[in-house]
């Protein structure tokens, strides 16, 4: 049995991974699904990368959970990554699923491609609160593009938007590449939501990580929609000893 910690990344909320966990508890494993400090619609969106980490650290503390597989997707990894520096003890291993691996003294933002840098920028500054709406065109053709219109469309629904502060936030890390822990890459194979080459996420974000197990499936950045099930099967893969 396998205690799960499923960590969304921006845009979405906790519920993203709801048609992912009862495949997980079918399997035997036990698992969790926290929304992170400024996501979800109607959050106080006025948030720091930090906040992020310490809702995270607090809901595995309060919650009393150790010997826990943590996975982070996308903007999570980052997350994942400084919450192992914060609670080592009470983690099994660490699973990236085309997630960022920031690299020690930078930000989530330094990763991103010139394009997305710039049109980020460019909507936090044109919004109330800043934060960052993703274009549906974006969404449709980059993040979704294994589904139909219709499933698309109703996932973007779901989605809120997303502060922009924690990708700006230069982050230490010095303490997690350090860290003696075990570490997963999942990649999907058909994600096209970073572009494909000298800014996709495999190899270069997992190439990061040192020594890893790398697990591979098909679909988009949003399997967790398109394919819940293979997605749960897969993190099986990715958290087991």
């Amino acid at each position: 049995m396998i205690t799960f910690v499923l960590v969304h990344g921006s845009w979405h909320d906790g519920s993203a991974w709801d048609a992912v966990v009862p495949r997980l508890r079918e399997l035997g494993h036990v698992t969790h699904s926290p929304t992170l400090a400024g996501h979800g619609k109607g959050a106080d969106k006025a948030v720091s990368h930090d906040d992020c980490v310490r809702s995270i650290q607090r809901y595995i503390v309060g919650n009393a959970l150790t010997d826990v597989v943590l996975v982070g997707h996308s903007f999570a990894g980052s997350v994942i990554a400084r919450v192992a520096e914060e609670i080592p003890a009470r983690l099994r291993r660490l699973v990236f699923w085309n997630a960022f691996v920031p690299r020690p003294g930078t930000s989530v933002e330094d990763d991103f491609p010139p394009s997305y840098r710039d049109l980020f920028a460019q909507l936090a500054g044109e919004s109330a609160d800043n934060t960052v709406t993703l274009p549906f065109p974006i969404w449709r053709e980059a993040f979704i593009q294994d589904a139909d219109l219709d499933h698309a469309t109703a996932a973007y629904q779901r989605l809120s938007p997303t502060p922009y502060q924690p990708f700006l936030d230069r982050l230490d890390l010095s303490r997690f590449f350090r860290l003696e822990i075990a570490k997963s890459y999942l990649n999907g194979t058909d994600d096209t939501a970073l572009p494909p080459g000298e800014w996709g996420w495999h190899p270069r974000m997992s190439g990061r990580l040192g020594l890893h197990r790398l697990v591979q499936l098909p679909g988009s950045h949003e399997v967790l929609f398109t394919n819940p099930r293979l997605l749960a099967e897969k993190l099986v893969h990715a958290g087991r000893d």
